[in-house]
């Protein structure tokens, strides 16, 4: 019986690991949108930190160079951040009630 056991165990570790890298390679295809300047910049990127647009409000192109640049970094900031939260509810998704050491986490 337990040689049964340890079969399904690996079975479903397999499975999981699969599913885990089926996920990750879907997040290239999950689009985030970070903002900043009340909106006025705008940065698309997908879950894997591909930019595909920056979107920059033409009322900011005759102010000053330096706040401009602040405004996408600040922008590219929040877009990572938020492809970082997207990512992180897919995994847990998958992962949920698999008990993990702490600080452990998906994928390793």
């Amino acid at each position: 019986m337990m040689k049964n056991q340890l079969a399904g165990l690996m079975k479903q570790a397999q499975a999981m690991q699969d599913n885990l890298k089926k996920a990750q390679e879907e997040l290239a295809f999950v689009e985030v949108e970070g903002q900043s300047g009340a909106g006025l910049v705008k940065v698309l990127m997908t879950c894997k930190h591909d930019v595909k647009r920056v979107t920059i409000d033409p009322s900011l192109l005759a102010d000053d160079k330096d706040m401009l640049e602040d405004l996408v970094a600040a922008a590219m900031n929040d877009a990572v951040r938020r492809a970082a939260e997207a990512s992180e509810a897919k995994m847990s998704k998958l992962t949920a009630g698999l008990p993990l050491p702490p600080g452990m986490k998906f994928p390793f």
